[in-house]
């Protein structure tokens, strides 16, 4: 029986049918303690094994480690905060930006870590034996949504040789080493080869593995983050019709590329955060892709600006402001009267569609294919469309140079301002920031930050500026951000945050909210004063983003609102 055993173990790995996973990391490899120290006039700084000299000048800090390991930039005050820059990696081909902050640790001596934003990349393939002998696939990656976007749905094996196809076209190619269970599988573009190993029945492949429990509520964890906790019950929010509602996330099927992979949901009513749930592996202390629901934290740090009294105003002119507060000379009219209030609303007038691939200013060509790296100086020589304020078109570039602006109205790199005005006061102590080419932190969207961090923004402006009674933004600036002053894809858009109504019971509520691809979003109901956050990985399909970052909220949060 023994030997019979064994033989059948033998006989089923032999077959490449099943669950499998592969998860490679591409860094950054500098991390860890850092120390800055001074002596005499001398700083150096005493990081992953080396020992660098340390540039200090009024006030403003940097270092580099040698062969392109990464940088830092900050400040010093009594303490130095600032940032980290590692190097690109292959499969996001970007840098994410992340803080650090170094405390005092004795007379001229200060103490930190490096934390960097985790570059991994992650597969799951799911097979199935077919009749003919071959295997119907389906390839999940909760960090692209390569598997969507590819759309894989057949492997087939000729002797140790595999070929993974889909929509009429190879998508990867590889090997199954049937002695050793391990199927590889190439992907160029994404790092090289993967090594694929049998996954197990807890599987982040799954909403919550494979046969999960029945779902009761808990209240969220309290924690030093800023955001007080309380309970359904204590919110007037249905107990039963919530617990329904995640258990239906929970069982959720895992096998069709049309089903919304929904990662988390967050909800928040009077103030206090009330419901977190994490679903396909996911976590809390795990920063989350926002997408283009970036946009709207693009807005924020410019409102917080400008409260703080940055020269800097909503009918700022761009090209003045890019130009050091001369306008070009032979300026054309229609580009000399765009301002700021422009760029937040998508109504600039550049011909920049990001779904027309025939714009010469879309995000894609931009990011990608453009000659020209900094995207500031990209963006102000795409043509013109329309005059300035005639109509909203959706087009990232615009959110990204408002950035631009505020960088060149203050001389303070975009993240001092950030970390300054809104990171450290409302308590947002890690993130990842993507920077383009040049170098820019990018305004258009894509910043890493944790779930509960990226909900704040919500909180905020429904308080309408405040963070635990600190004024970070001007009542006006919400009011305005949050109004339906544009057309825009047939919704209303403010200062890059989307408007619209909801039905409720009997009647309608407005609604505005931040929205990324995937189902990314945060949700503000001000008439309900409740937040709903949404987090998601169905990058590449449309249907599957708005069912998760517009119906949950309407289909299944709002109806056990009290």
């Amino acid at each position: 029986m023994r030997i019979d055993a064994l033989l059948l173990s033998v006989v089923l790995a032999a077959s490449p049918a099943g669950l499998w996973k592969s998860k490679k990391f591409f860094g950054p490899e500098v991390r860890g303690p850092v120390v800055i120290q001074k002596s005499g006039e001398t700083y150096t700084a005493d990081l992953a094994g080396a020992v660098v000299p340390v540039r200090v000048e009024r006030g403003a800090v940097s270092f580099a480690l040698p062969n392109g390991k990464g940088s830092f930039r900050g400040k010093l005050d009594r303490d130095i905060r600032g940032h980290w820059y590692p190097p690109g990696s292959v499969p996001r081909l970007f840098v994410y930006a992340s803080p650090v902050e170094l405390k005092a640790d004795g007379p001229n001596r200060w103490r930190g870590e490096i934390v960097p934003f985790d570059d991994t990349f992650t597969f799951y393939l799911m097979l199935r034996e077919q009749p003919d002998g071959s295997f119907s696939a389906l390839l999940r990656n909760p960090d692209r949504d390569e598997g969507g976007m590819r759309g894989a749905e057949r492997l087939t094996l000729d002797g140790s040789a595999v070929k993974l196809t889909g929509k009429g076209r190879d998508v990867a190619t590889g090997t199954y080493d049937a002695e050793r269970d391990v199927l590889t599988l190439n992907f160029p573009s994404r790092g090289g080869s993967y090594d694929f190993r049998r996954d197990d029945a807890e599987s982040g492949f799954y909403p919550r593995g494979a046969k999960p429990a029945r779902y009761v509520y808990r209240p969220p964890l309290a924690r030093d983050d800023g955001w007080p906790v309380g309970t359904l019950e204590e919110a007037d929010l249905d107990r039963a019709a919530i617990e329904k509602f995640i258990q239906w996330i929970v069982d959720t099927p895992s096998e069709a590329y049309t089903a919304p992979v929904i990662e988390g949901v967050l909800i928040a009513r009077h103030g206090k955060l009330v419901l977190e749930e994490y679903f396909y592996g996911r976590h809390r202390d795990e920063l989350h892709e926002t997408r283009s629901a970036a946009k709207s934290l693009t807005a924020t740090v410019i409102g917080a600006a400008m409260h703080a009294g940055a020269p800097l105003s909503l009918s700022s002119p761009v090209y003045q402001v890019m130009h050091g507060g001369a306008f070009p000379p032979d300026l054309e009219p229609r580009k000399r009267a765009m301002t700021l209030e422009h760029l937040l609303t998508m109504s600039a007038g550049y011909f920049c569609d990001d779904t027309n691939p025939d714009a010469p200013g879309n995000e894609n060509f931009m990011i990608d294919e453009a000659e020209e790296p900094d995207t500031y100086r990209f963006t102000l020589a795409v043509p013109m469309a329309t005059a300035p304020g005639e109509k909203s078109v959706y087009c990232s570039s615009q959110p990204n140079l408002a950035l631009g602006m505020l960088n060149r109205a203050t001389g303070e790199p975009v993240l001092e301002t950030f970390d300054r005005l809104v990171a450290r006061p409302m308590k947002i102590r890690h993130y990842g920031w993507w920077l383009e080419r040049a170098g820019h932190p990018y305004g258009g969207g894509g910043v890493q930050l944790y779930p509960r961090d990226f909900m704040k923004l919500g909180q905020l402006m429904l308080n309408g500026g405040t963070w635990e009674g600190r004024r970070i933004l001007s009542r006006d600036f919400v009011t305005r951000a949050s109004s339906p002053l544009y057309d825009l894809r047939e919704l209303k858009y403010g200062y890059l945050w989307w408007v619209r109504d909801y039905p409720y019971r009997d009647r309608t509520v407005r609604v505005y909210y931040a929205a990324g691809a995937g189902g990314q979003s945060t949700i503000v109901v001000p008439e309900l004063d409740l937040v709903i956050a949404t987090y998601g990985a169905s990058y590449s399909s449309g249907k599957a983003t708005h069912a998760i970052s517009r119906d949950l909220a309407r289909d299944h949060i709002l109806a056990a609102v009290r």
